[in-house]
């Protein structure tokens, strides 16, 4: 046994993890399809004007405004309808004075036409029009270039893509775009006790979670996450593992970080680079180990699930938004009463997995290796180091997953 000698404060530890985080620099090219929530790489600039014409914004008759000038329901003025034009066709000829042509929503403007009279606001008898409503210059027509004008910026790099700026760049003709690469996360759970989902359980032996809860969390935050085979507790099988992992932006143990003999991720991190903490003043979450080697971020997590996620939540997720160039994550959040006393350990941070029942924070926290103290909750409330009850009745703050 190796216990651990002294414990970083949470923020201390945020600030180690924060400091080593670099925004990745590779940029790949995807099909608009594929790039919502992706991170913009490069200015996206407009090729073409849209629209590309002047167009009517409404189903009536394009007209000359001064001839409509002075039209009452009273006293209409009549023009003559010369033709129509439908969306999706160019007007076969323009229009003077004393002419209008029937148009569409959306269709070209004829020359000659400079406004679009309603259709709600005219009567027709054969080619005449009467008009009951004047217009003015420009009214209801979409002028050529009045969203987008060629050489505008349409998005910026660094701008998260979403459904509307994803139909912006559409509105250009733009099938792809260029976008950061999700940072490639390997995933490592470790131990012999651990079991594949799917085969027969040894004596002994249990299911692996984390890996799943781990590449979830990484995929919902901009990462891609890349699961490699559970690895046994020996320093040989566990340097193999992360010679394999080392291709990739990010590694995450989980199990092996805590103070057993067998917990053997501090050994290998001690021999192969640079541990810049072991231990956090954390509930769930103590026995955390974070790293480098060869300039690659190492997080050594605990292998008790909850412990492994919510350290998850605390410390990976703000770090691999950062590297991501995602934005800092903000979390729903919900203001509720605490439905009984909770106890917290003085001088660690807690993190208290909570559900939402008719309006109160009821507390869902079992243990640290109880996945359903997670996956029972709505969401989880932080309470700080130097808290040590936080009464039932008292309005909290519940952090939505």
């Amino acid at each position: 046994m190796r216990p651990i000698a002294q414990t970083l404060l949470y923020d201390d530890a945020m600030r180690l993890v924060m400091d080593a985080g670099h925004p990745i620099d590779r940029a790949e090219r995807i099909a608009l399809t594929d790039a919502d929530g992706r991170v913009v790489a490069a200015d996206v600039t407009a090729t073409v004007d849209v629209p590309p014409f002047d167009r009517a914004a409404m189903d009536g008759y394009a007209v000359v405004a001064a001839d409509t000038f002075g039209a009452s329901t009273q006293s209409p003025k009549t023009v003559v309808c010369v033709d129509r034009v439908f969306t999706g066709q160019m007007p076969a000829r323009g229009i003077g004075a004393g002419e209008c042509i029937e148009i569409a929503t959306g269709a070209p403007m004829p020359s000659g036409a400079d406004a679009v009279v309603m259709v709600e606001e005219t009567d027709r008898a054969g080619d005449q029009v009467r008009v009951m409503t004047p217009v003015y210059p420009q009214q209801h027509v979409g002028r050529r270039a009045a969203d987008i004008a060629i050489g505008q910026a349409v998005v910026k790099a660094g701008h998260v893509l979403n459904p509307s700026r994803i139909g912006a760049i559409a509105a250009t003709g733009s099938l792809d775009i260029n976008v950061y690469a999700r940072p490639s996360v390997a995933i490592l759970s470790t131990g012999n006790e651990i079991a594949e989902p799917g085969q027969p359980l040894a004596p002994g032996q249990i299911y692996d979670i984390n890996r799943f809860t781990l590449e979830t969390i990484v995929r919902r935050h901009g990462g891609a996450g890349v699961a490699l085979p559970i690895t046994a507790d020996s320093v040989e099988e566990l340097s193999a593992a992360l010679d394999a992992a080392l291709v990739h932006d990010i590694i995450v143990f989980s199990g092996g970080s805590s103070v057993g003999e067998r917990d053997l991720i501090l050994d290998v991190l001690h021999r192969r680079g640079t541990v810049h903490f072991h231990g956090i003043a954390l509930k769930p979450g103590k026995p955390t180990v974070f790293g480098t080697i060869e300039g690659k971020p190492i997080f050594g997590m605990p292998g008790y699930p909850t412990s492994c996620l919510s350290n998850a939540y605390m410390l990976l997720v703000p770090f691999l938004r950062k590297v991501a160039r995602l934005p800092s994550w903000r979390p729903l959040t919900v203001e509720a009463p605490l439905t009984r006393r909770v106890v917290s350990t003085t001088g660690r941070h807690q993190f208290y997995t909570v559900r939402l029942v008719d309006g109160n924070a009821e507390p869902a926290f079992k243990a640290s290796g109880d996945i359903t103290s997670m996956a029972n909750a709505d969401g989880y409330i932080e309470i700080p180091a130097q808290t040590d009850v936080v009464e039932a009745g008292t309005i909290v703050i519940v952090k939505l997953f």
